[in-house]
């Protein structure tokens, strides 16, 4: 729609514009993006980047009529190249070396004029891209980042599962196998960050904005919530794997701890799987607070039982306990109601 446009505006202007109308739907597809603010910035820094490449191509010309043409063009795109670094033109850099070379084989004979065409035009259909964008209430593309969210739990729940069936059997694995399992995660976080910024750039100069205001905010404060929480199980696990606290001497207690770390482990996972009270079940959330925080007190519990203060697996078993309480915090995993006694 965008380009469409934008060629027909082209149309209506002087023979001298509408004749190159084609250069206006450039402008068009440069400008439309899925969020009003990357169409925006990608609209002005692609008509800058040209802007700065006719000027550079000009220049360089006139100062070196005496030079063979393919020495000019050398020196044209070696120092667009060395323009193009500049951070401010980010992903659109690349056009102002494109615009030295079409000014300096097609565009010398009149300069003024061939700006005036292919930048004006540009331009035109850039400004048309992102008053499309605008006008036709782009997406705040939550969808993909509320799945993206739930794929994420669904990891990190998986992952201190596993580790609390490893912990009961006693078969923990190696360092290098948790690695591996660990990078399928680390790319669903990733995926997870660029999703919520995206969403947060959606937020910026989009007419829906007030509208999915609170939609918004809560995945954005779901997204930093599992961050936080990726770190700390990633360095609980790391515990668990390398100084194996369970087989340290300090399974003499009741029910042994590999059980009773797995239990707390297990308890969080239920937390991670349920973000919120469910209208259906609204008491879901509460009974997987209820057993992670029992967990937890029985974890603490052996812990402060413990009569082996000097070995590496209780100060390992003391780190766990404190990233798994940091956790259930960062999750806001509150008991509402206590349990009666």
């Amino acid at each position: 729609m965008a380009a469409g446009l934008a060629w027909q505006i082209a149309l209506l202007l002087p023979p001298t514009l509408s004749d190159h109308a084609y250069y206006a739907p450039l402008g068009a597809v440069i400008a439309v993006h899925p969020t009003v603010a990357d169409s925006v910035s990608a609209a002005w820094r692609t008509v800058a980047a040209m802007f700065l490449g006719f000027g550079l191509a000009v220049g360089v010309y006139e100062l070196t009529r005496g030079v063979p043409n393919a020495l000019t063009i050398a020196l044209i795109v070696g120092i667009a190249v060395v323009v193009e670094q500049w951070r401010l033109l980010r992903e659109q850099a690349s056009w102002v070396s494109f615009a030295a070379v079409l000014m300096i084989t097609v565009g010398t004979d009149d300069p003024a004029s061939y700006v005036l065409r292919y930048g004006g035009l540009t331009l035109l259909g850039a400004a048309v891209g992102v008053a499309v964008t605008t006008l036709l209430f782009p997406p705040m593309l939550l969808t993909r980042a509320v799945e993206q969210l739930a794929v994420t739990r669904a990891l990190l729940a998986s992952h201190l599962e596993d580790v609390a069936v490893a912990l009961r059997v006693g078969q923990v694995p190696s360092p290098a196998d948790w690695d591996q399992r660990g990078a399928v995660l680390d790319a669903a976080l990733d995926r997870l960050r660029r999703d919520e910024q995206q969403v947060e750039r959606a937020r910026r100069a989009n007419p829906r904005a007030h509208r999915w205001q609170g939609r918004a905010g809560s995945i954005r404060e779901q997204s930093r919530a599992l961050d936080r929480v990726a770190v700390l199980i990633d360095d609980l696990t790391t515990l668990v794997v390398e100084f194996q606290p369970h087989r340290r001497g300090l399974d003499r207690v009741d029910d042994g701890t590999g059980w009773v770390l797995a239990d707390a482990l297990e308890g969080l996972a239920g937390v991670v799987r349920t973000p919120y009270h469910d209208g259906e079940d609204p008491d879901r959330r509460d009974a997987a607070i209820v057993a992670a925080v029992g967990a937890l007190d029985r974890l603490t519990h052996l812990l402060r039982a413990s009569e082996i203060p000097d070995d590496e697996g209780f100060f390992a078993l003391g780190a766990v306990t404190v990233g798994v309480r940091r956790s259930l915090q960062a999750l806001e995993a509150h008991v509402r109601h206590p349990q009666a006694a």
